[in-house]
């Protein structure tokens, strides 16, 4: 990959901050946008803005194609086997809670489990715990090890004939841990159960084949793979989201009303209440045309091999404890020894060095760790070794800081 070139596309990367170049260690928050994606959306505003589906002017039949057109992109990026199974929403958060809220509520009942991960960020719980106390099901975690996995062997003593939903992250946003999603669906289908996965971690740094995983639901957000915030995706087999019951309703998503009683379009547009986030699945769509055209293949090699070299460098440094396990996606959760996190990330915002310090949304996984918060550095296709050795310097810098008290 050339990477000065991929470089070149991201504009928000050329400038300064305090006085040095910009270092942008945060991509599991959002990752910037390519010259590709702002286009897209400033052609839409410009020249096709409309809404879609129901004009039949010109300006509305190029906003209606934009629009479906970006949902075939989805569909072929993730290997879908139809757009019916693509449905557009705020993005992660949302897309979970309409599982939990359309899917779960109607289908659990007293004594059924829910089964879940420590290692799930928020949005990949709460929606849980609100299923559970609607219809009195229960929660079970997996157990996980000392490096931040589990072992199948744990999946399967967890899972009994009462679960009927399994929920948890591909890659985990705190420890970069990439959970053997196929070999856990499996197992959850062998007994009678669903997975439901939250994909937002994993989609910008590999290939996703839905269909290979065999998950049931699979969801993520646009921000965090090179396209605009607000936009997100569910995923779900067709048979499935023909038993989820929308969770708003109003235009678009009917299709006959009456005073007393009203009928839903069909998949995928029942789940689409309202003017749907147009611009965001344009501009997702010119996302997920930048990364096929880089090639996710080498976007995840090249995130490995610069995550390989911050551990090793990282691993260097005296007083540091760095969280998860050795294999990971691309980012890497640490601590300064007798350093808070937010110290530490503000040490290094002075010289320019952007990086993510707190609970992450994951504070049941913050107290498995037994830390109240923690730094991260995260890497996209954008970044080098080089940004690493800044880091380093930026790290040792705050030792210093604070009193170099090793």
């Amino acid at each position: 990959m050339d990477i000065r070139a991929i470089r070149e596309q991201f504009p928000i990367l050329d400038q300064e901050v305090n006085g040095f170049p910009l270092v942008y260690l945060d991509s599991a928050a959002t990752s910037q946008k390519p010259l590709p994606v702002i286009e897209a959306l400033s052609n839409y505003y410009r020249e096709n803005n409309s809404n879609v589906h129901r004009g039949v002017h010109t300006l509305g039949t190029r906003a209606t194609d934009q629009y479906e057109g970006a949902r075939d992109k989805v569909k072929h990026f993730i290997n879908a086997s139809s757009t019916e199974e693509v449905i557009f929403t705020r993005g992660t958060t949302t897309a979970i809670n309409t599982v939990a809220y359309g899917y779960a509520r109607h289908f659990l009942k007293e004594g059924d489990e829910i089964v879940l991960t420590e290692m799930e960020h928020h949005s990949n719980i709460i929606p849980w715990q609100q299923a559970a106390k609607h219809t009195g099901a229960t929660l079970k975690y997996i157990p996980m090890e000392e490096d931040g996995t589990f072992s199948l062997d744990s999946v399967r003593s967890a899972i009994t004939n009462k679960t009927k939903i399994v929920a948890m992250t591909h890659v985990s946003n705190v420890l970069g841990t990439i959970n053997p999603i196929k070999e856990v669906a499996s197992i959850v289908h062998e007994n009678g159960a669903i997975l439901v996965v939250d994909g937002a971690q994993a989609i910008p740094h590999m290939k996703v084949d839905v269909q290979e995983l065999d998950c049931d639901f699979y969801a993520f957000s646009g921000h965090k793979m090179c396209g605009p915030t607000g936009i997100g995706v569910l995923y779900g087999k067709k048979h499935l989201l023909e038993k989820t019951e929308p969770v708003e309703f109003g235009g678009e998503m009917i299709d006959f009303v009456g005073l007393y009683e009203s009928t839903w379009k069909e998949l995928p547009w029942k789940f689409e209440g309202g003017t749907p986030i147009i611009a965001g699945a344009i501009g997702l769509g010119a996302a997920i045309d930048f990364l096929e055209e880089v090639g996710m293949d080498q976007i995840e090699a090249h995130e490995k091999e610069v995550v390989q070299y911050a551990q090793s460098k990282l691993q260097e440094l005296e007083g540091l404890t760095i969280y998860g396990p050795e294999q990971r996606s691309g980012l890497v959760t640490f601590n300064i020894e007798g350093v808070h996190p937010h110290d530490t990330a503000t040490v290094l915002d002075a010289e320019g060095i952007a990086v993510r310090a707190g609970h992450h949304c994951a504070q049941p996984l913050m107290k498995w760790l037994n830390v109240t918060a923690t730094a991260r550095a995260s890497f996209y296709l954008y970044n080098s070794k080089s940004d690493v050795d800044r880091l380093v310097e930026g790290i040792e810098r705050a030792k210093g800081y604070f009193g170099d008290v090793f």
